[in-house]
C-alpha cells in the first residue's frame, strides 16, 4: 500500500488493554499484516488492506479499532509495540497541521490474487448454531466495571502420564457466590502474577473451558481448564512459560485473577438430534470435553433425544493424550471415538485427517445432514489438512463442496479454533 499517496487513512489498530494474545488475528490474516512481540499484537499499516477477515473471530473485540489520520502520521510497528493503551483520535487542528487535505478515506487495494487460493480459515463460521444458548462475554476485564474476578483453585490433577517435554493438568476454579455464566466452547483469561522484563504487569493468557455449563461439579459455581506446559524445547533446553507454569503449579485454595468470558460463536447446538463432530489435538480437547460431558449429563437425565457424537483426537503418543483413561470409559453407543498418534515407535505417522479419511463413509452421511455441526480445535498446522479432508470426503461421496462449504459456514456449522 502506497501510504504517501493515500492521503487520509483509516488505520487498523489492536487495543492492548483488551487483547488476550490468543493469536487468532495473526493466524487468520490473509496478507500477513498482523504480528506480535512479547507484549502486543499489532497491525502493519503498509500491509493491511482492510479485508476485515480478522474482525469476526476475535473473542474480545480488541481487534475492531480504527484511527483516522494522515498517512504520513501512521503509527509504526515499533510505536504499537510500546503501547499500553490505544492513542486518542487526532483533533481536526492536528490533522490540518499535518497537511491533511483529503476528505475521503483512501480506498483499500484489491485483495491479492493469492487469497483466491485454498484458504482453510475462510471456511470457518463466525456465527453460532441457531439453537445455541445465549453467551455472556466480557463480564470482567480491563474495561469492565469490575476489572478482575477472583477465583479459588478447587482442584489440580495431571491428566497425562509424566513426560519429559510435556505436562498437562486439569484445573478446577471456583467462583463462590459471584455469577460467572459460561458455555461449552467459551474461554477465559488468566492474569499471571508479577511483572514482565519491562516491569509491567503480565497480560492475560487465554484458556478454553473444559467443563459444561453447569460446572465441573454440577450444582457448584465452578469450571475447569486443560492446561499444558512444555518442559523443554526441540533442542532439549528448559522452557519456563509464565502462565502455564503458574497454573500447573497452583495448589488447592490458591487465588487466581480471571477475566472474560470470551467467545460467542464456537458454541454447541442444543436442538434434539443435532450431530456433533469434534476434531482436536492436545489441549484443543478442552471444549470437546465440555460438549461431550454436557451431552452425557443430558443423556443420563433423559433430557436429550438422539444426535450423534463423533470424536477425532490426535496426539504424538497415547501418553501425551489428555483424558485418555476417562475416554475409554465412555459408552460406545454414546460417542464414536477415533484416536490418531503420530509418534508411535515402529508405526507410520497418523494424524486426525488420516482417521477422518478412514471414516469417510460415516462422515459423508453426517455432512449430508443439515443437523451436523463440526468443531476443530488445536494446533494451527492441523487446520488445512482437516478442511481438505472434509472437502475430499464431500466430493468423493457425490456431494458438491461448493454447496456444502457455504452451508457449513453460513449456518454456523463448521467452527475452526486453532492457534
Amino acid at each position: 500500500m502506497d501510504m504517501a499517496a493515500a492521503g487520509i487513512i483509516r488505520q487498523h489498530l489492536i487495543d492492548p488493554e483488551i487483547c488476550i494474545r490468543c493469536n487468532t488475528c495473526e493466524a487468520i490474516c490473509p496478507v500477513g499484516a498482523i504480528t506480535h512481540d512479547t507484549r502486543n499484537y499489532v497491525v502493519d499499516a503498509s500491509k493491511c488492506n482492510s479485508c476485515m477477515a480478522c474482525i469476526p473471530p476475535c473473542p474480545t473485540g480488541s481487534i475492531d479499532n480504527w484511527r483516522t489520520l494522515p498517512a504520513s502520521l501512521a503509527w509504526s510497528i515499533a510505536d504499537q509495540f510500546a503501547w499500553d493503551a490505544l492513542p486518542p483520535e487526532l483533533w481536526p487542528e492536528q490533522m490540518a497541521a499535518a497537511g491533511a487535505t483529503e476528505t475521503e478515506f483512501a480506498e483499500p487495494p484489491a485483495v491479492p490474487a493469492e487469497q483466491e487460493q485454498f484458504n482453510s480459515t475462510s471456511f470457518g463460521a463466525t456465527l453460532p448454531p441457531w439453537s445455541a444458548a445465549h453467551a455472556y462475554t466480557n463480564l470482567f476485564g480491563p474495561k469492565s466495571p469490575e476489572k478482575f474476578l477472583s477465583a479459588t483453585v478447587a482442584g489440580n490433577v495431571r491428566v497425562t502420564e509424566v513426560g519429559k517435554v510435556y505436562d498437562t493438568h486439569h484445573i478446577v476454579l471456583d467462583f463462590g457466590n459471584l455469577p460467572f455464566p459460561v458455555l461449552e466452547g467459551q474461554s477465559i483469561g488468566i492474569i499471571p502474577p508479577g511483572q514482565d522484563a519491562q516491569g509491567r504487569p503480565h497480560h492475560a493468557r487465554q484458556y478454553s473451558i473444559a467443563s459444561p455449563r453447569n460446572g465441573e461439579r454440577p450444582g457448584y459455581n465452578n469450571l475447569s481448564l486443560t492446561i499444558k506446559r512444555v518442559l523443554e524445547d526441540h533442542q532439549g533446553h528448559p522452557v519456563h512459560g509464565v502462565a502455564s507454569n503458574y497454573m500447573c503449579d497452583l495448589q488447592v485454595g490458591d487465588k487466581v485473577q480471571v477475566i472474560g468470558p470470551f467467545g460467542a460463536s464456537f458454541l454447541m447446538p442444543n436442538h434434539p438430534r443435532s450431530n456433533i463432530v469434534m476434531i482436536c489435538t492436545g489441549t484443543g480437547s478442552a471444549p470437546m470435553r465440555a460438549m461431550t460431558e454436557w451431552r452425557r449429563r443430558l443423556r443420563q437425565s433423559g433430557k436429550f433425544d438422539g444426535g450423534k457424537l463423533m470424536l477425532f483426537f490426535g496426539a504424538r503418543t497415547k501418553e501425551e493424550l489428555p483424558y485418555f483413561g476417562p475416554l475409554q470409559n465412555l459408552p460406545r453407543d454414546f460417542i464414536d471415538i477415533n484416536l490418531a498418534f503420530s509418534r508411535i515407535a515402529g508405526s507410520p505417522k497418523r494424524y486426525v485427517q488420516d482417521a477422518m479419511r478412514e471414516r469417510a463413509a460415516d462422515l459423508a452421511a453426517l455432512l449430508a445432514d443439515s443437523n451436523t455441526y463440526i468443531y476443530v480445535c488445536g494446533l494451527k498446522a492441523m487446520e488445512e489438512g482437516v478442511v481438505l479432508a472434509l472437502r475430499d470426503i464431500s466430493e468423493q461421496s457425490g456431494l458438491s463442496w461448493d454447496r456444502v462449504a457455504p452451508a457449513l459456514k453460513n449456518e454456523g456449522r463448521l467452527h475452526l479454533e486453532t492457534y
